[in-house]
């Protein structure tokens, strides 16, 4: 099959760190002028560097952002039933209107059950079954989303227009973070959505139909430039770390980036594609959640 360039020039680049920002700026706006104090909570298990820097940062946007923001660091060997009872007393906080749990956890602890343990009013990161099923039979206004797929349909909406209906999508991995939830939310849309994942055959067939490409299956540059419609918009979720042959590392997507550039209309790098959304998009969740918590008590 002959791909040829969507026009003289590459790909437009979709900039998640401006769009983030904009966001930021319409949540912090919507504090101050709301008089509305939102509270968010993390909890850190272990010392993972990686986790850690992420916790922080979403701390520091979250005060940025007019929040009341706590965190709570735990020790690798901490018990499930620790996690729990703390879990339990942030459920009970009325200044507490988002809880947020560091994902991975240390094995010994099960994490759907600290999941479920979390209230879903709370559940700002939007994994509990009850926002899952709200969100699968289109129930949006009263469940909290998944904050990656929300800040992906953010971008796709910027580079395509909002008006998505008809649309093939198409994602590339089926996770309950990303995958399931993205599809919901693009159906939502009036999208007709494609999912490929490690059973699908001819793969590379079902995603040359998409009209929007969304890759997130944490495989580095699995998606080459064969595999992509001229024209189409193309979503990189993925982070994946790769050392080159002088022993060098970077962060790269699960797009081909050098090459889908000269056949996509449109596509988020890696980095500051669709990462910066996803903190975006959680403060976004629980200013929304601190708002419904507000004409409850009313």
């Amino acid at each position: 099959m002959n791909i040829v360039p969507s026009s003289s020039a590459e790909a437009t680049i979709i900039n998640g760190n401006e769009t983030a920002a904009a966001i930021l700026g319409e949540v912090r706006g919507a504090v101050e002028r709301e008089r509305i104090t939102p509270g968010l909570a993390v909890v850190l298990v272990g010392s993972d560097p990686a986790s850690a820097v992420y916790v922080r940062n979403k701390g520091n946007r979250a005060k940025e952002c007019g929040f009341f923001s706590r965190q709570i660091d735990l020790s690798a060997d901490a018990s499930e039933s620790e996690l729990l009872r703390i879990i339990d007393g942030l459920n009970a906080d009325p200044a507490i209107h988002g809880i947020l749990v560091q994902f991975p956890l240390p094995r010994h602890i099960n994490s759907q059950r600290v999941i479920e343990s979390i209230d879903p009013a709370k559940d700002v990161d939007g994994f509990h079954y009850a926002n899952a099923g709200r969100l699968a039979i289109g129930a949006i206004d009263s469940a909290l989303v998944p904050c990656t797929p929300l800040g992906v349909v953010r971008l796709i909406k910027q580079a395509s227009g909002s008006n998505l209906s008809g649309k093939h999508a198409v994602i590339i991995g089926r996770s309950n973070i990303v995958g399931k939830p993205l599809a919901n939310l693009l159906l939502q849309e009036s999208c007709t959505v494609s999912i490929v994942h490690s059973k699908t055959l001819k793969p590379e067939a079902l995603c040359r139909q998409a009209d929007i490409l969304i890759a997130a299956v944490g495989v580095p540059k699995l998606v080459k430039a064969t595999w992509v419609k001229t024209g189409a918009v193309v979503i990189d979720v993925g982070i994946n770390r790769e050392v080159n042959a002088n022993g060098n590392a970077s962060l790269v997507g699960d797009v081909d980036f050098a090459e889908v550039c000269a056949v996509a209309s449109a596509i988020t790098p890696v980095p500051g594609g669709v990462g910066p959304m996803t903190i975006a998009m959680l403060l976004q969740n629980t200013l929304d959640a601190a708002r419904r918590a507000s004409r409850r008590l009313k």
